[in-house]
């Protein structure tokens, strides 16, 4: 099979279309000839080393956390899927046209539901709806903040907080309020560029930040005695050590894979139905991953999918 192979840390050129063996699946995996994977944050960060202390990979490393494909072969054990069902899941080695995954990692498309649309849900889904869940630990009735609200965590993490019945502040950059304003769920948007602004909230019970910097630190100060903070691995708020009181939860690793094939397919499901979208920007050949990492990198583009 053909495979997107990275042989050592550095920039997207390190990416190669190379021909690797086919997978084989074992007991209780299925093997899934993919249609598409997606790109995400994870991919780059790991590709560039930047997060090898806490994902360290070996090398040759084939990329990628998403999938939609169809089930090819399956291995002993394996009853709840068959040749030909059109699956998703948030998987490992996505960026190929074979890949081995755990039974109970996948999930079959709902009906209606494109495969290019399935491939960019799982990954940020299932973040988004952890950080406001685990994260945030957002309760009916609370104010939650969400920043990067406009990305594909940040409205899945809308959604979520919306589900749970919490009053949503969607934080983005100033020039995009008219757009976040528009997000099913959100009450209320701030630009959490403009320091002003930020030092005009009034007291929020919970964050749920998907930007960090310097905004995380400033958005700290916002929070309630006894409210949370929750966040991304090296994003936290340098001085939560000024708010003791505030509970800052830092989010990393996800729950059991029956817990996140249920998330997966309630999101997916979601999407179906029109009540949650996360925007593709473009559709672009497996063989052109390095260049589509490469613009996804720069940022200011919505999700980009590889089509194997």
């Amino acid at each position: 099979m053909k495979a997107i192979v990275l042989h050592e840390y550095g920039p997207a050129s390190n990416l190669t279309y190379e021909d690797v063996e086919d997978p084989k699946p074992a007991t209780g995996e299925v093997l899934v000839r993919v249609s598409a994977t997606s790109i995400n944050p994870a991919d780059w960060l790991v590709r560039a080393g930047a997060v090898k202390d806490i994902i360290p990979i070996a090398f040759p490393y084939i990329p990628g956390c998403d999938l939609a494909g169809t089930v090819v072969e399956v291995g002993g054990g394996v009853t709840s899927f068959k040749i030909g069902d059109r699956v998703m899941a948030m998987a490992l080695h996505t960026y190929a046209e074979l890949c081995v995954v755990k039974a109970s990692n996948l999930v079959k498309i709902p009906t209606g539901l494109e495969m290019t649309t399935a491939t960019a849900l799982p990954l940020v889904t299932v973040t988004g709806d952890t950080l406001i869940r685990l994260g945030a630990n957002v309760q009916p009735g609370q104010t939650a903040l969400i920043t990067g609200a406009l990305g594909s965590v940040g409205r899945s993490a809308v959604f979520a907080a919306a589900q749970i019945g919490a009053r949503v502040i969607a934080g983005v950059r100033g020039k995009r309020l008219d757009e976040a304003r528009q997000l099913p769920g959100v009450s209320e948007a701030i630009a959490i560029d403009d320091d002003a602004e930020i030092d005009k909230l009034a007291p929020l019970d919970c964050v749920a930040d998907t930007v960090g910097g310097k905004i995380a630190d400033r958005l700290l100060a916002r929070v309630k005695e006894g409210g949370t903070y929750g966040c991304f691995p090296k994003q936290n708020p340098q001085n939560a050590a000024l708010y003791p009181t505030v509970h800052v939860n830092i989010v990393f690793g996800q729950g059991d894979p029956a817990t996140i094939a249920a998330q997966i397919l309630r999101y997916a499901e979601a999407v179906r139905d029109g009540k949650l979208t996360i925007p593709i920007e473009r559709i672009m050949p497996l063989a052109d991953a390095a260049e589509a990492q490469g613009i996804a990198e720069k940022g200011g583009v919505a999700k980009i999918i590889l089509s194997a």
